[in-house]
């Protein structure tokens, strides 16, 4: 399923035509440049990078073989049934509209090392006086059977910066002459992160039901 690399801009709050308040998602959207042409993929980048200095020789190369300024972000995605790509094709944001669904995939914000209560939402300790185990981990396991943690047990660890898809989110307006996409709801990661924008595979556009008689 044929998707566009993007940039997370930032959120902001805007009203439905019935005058709802909505909480936005601004994405900058594409043009990714078509960059190699498979079987069931194509191969397309993001991010132009202007220096040539600042990319590595056997990628500079690449580039200039088919003529497309280097891309910072380069990606596979699956091609869309019936529709023919060579290289050098743009992919851009109107191939989206509004209310249609879309799933974006980000990295989620890094939180460092957490505790339980954080990490887990575990309810934790008494609340009352004399308790010294409020937040603490507590008992980890039982005696001589099984006599060991089992594998997955929640523990305090490194929480967040991991690839994380956001389904099902409407597209609230499309820009396309700035690249931008407006969607319903929030995205994964920090402002200025790089995210992929599918078609959903859940959801799809709820259309008009035609009249009857």
């Amino acid at each position: 399923m044929t998707g566009l690399l993007g940039k997370k801009l930032g959120t902001i709050q805007l009203y439905s035509e019935k005058g709802e308040a909505l909480c936005v998602t601004a994405i900058e959207a594409g043009p990714c440049p078509v960059l190699s042409v498979k079987p069931a993929n194509i191969q397309i980048g993001f991010d132009t990078i202007e220096n040539d200095k600042r990319v590595k020789k056997p990628l500079l190369e690449f580039f200039k073989k088919l003529n497309i300024k280097p891309q910072r972000i380069i990606k596979e995605v699956l091609k869309e049934n019936g529709k023919e790509y060579k290289v050098g094709d743009e992919l851009k944001v109107d191939m989206f509209e509004a209310g249609d669904f879309v799933d974006v995939t980000g990295t989620s914000k890094g939180k460092g090392f957490q505790g339980g209560m954080k990490r887990w939402h575990w309810h934790g300790g008494p609340k009352t006086h004399g308790s010294t185990s409020h937040r603490r981990v507590g008992s980890i396991g039982s005696t001589t059977t099984p006599g060991r943690v089992w594998k997955g047990h929640h523990m305090p660890g490194h929480m967040g910066s991991v690839r994380v898809t956001v389904q099902n989110l409407k597209v609230f307006r499309v820009d396309a002459s700035n690249n931008v996409l407006l969607v319903e709801g929030a995205v994964p990661g920090n402002n200025n992160g790089y995210i992929m924008v599918k078609k959903a595979k859940k959801k799809i556009k709820a259309t008009a039901a035609p009249k009857k008689g």
